[in-house]
């Protein structure tokens, strides 16, 4: 049972790829709202390791594995998380008109009996996971 999610937003793949490639944005807007993270391992390359503890709101810690699988520059990253509960995320990244851009978020967990137990959970997550890389890459510059 994968979860797909989609948005359109106001921005260039590149932009949007830029605030993925890059630790220190993804580190920002990755996970739910409420959650931060911190990278001990952030490989941005195919077959790279990715080992991050996500901080939840309520102070507790979720230690997280997984792998980049496949990563085109502009247009597509498939992260494969090796912790439980295991799935594969492809994020999709389409030009849909000049300067908009649509994010589609495709998460397959290996588990139907898993993703439909935690599906109340997930499907709302990703929504704030997009919620959040909008954010990021809509933010301002710095001065």
């Amino acid at each position: 049972m994968p979860f797909t999610t989609q948005r359109i937003i106001p921005a260039t793949p590149a932009e949007v790829f830029a605030a993925i490639k890059d630790s220190a944005r993804l580190a920002r807007w990755w996970g739910p709202a409420g959650f931060s993270n911190r990278f001990e391992v952030c490989d941005f390359r195919a077959g790279g390791e990715w080992a991050y503890v996500m901080h939840g709101p309520g102070g507790k810690q979720y230690p997280n594995r997984s792998r980049f699988e496949a990563i085109e520059a502009d247009r597509k990253l498939v992260i494969r998380h090796l912790s439980q509960p295991h799935y594969r995320l492809t994020i999709t990244l389409t030009a849909v008109e000049p300067g908009s851009i649509r994010i589609d978020w495709l998460q397959a967990f290996d588990d139907e009996r898993v993703a439909a137990g935690i599906a109340a959970i997930v499907e709302p997550a990703n929504e704030q996971n997009l919620d959040r890389l909008s954010a990021e890459v809509l933010r301002p510059p710095p001065v």
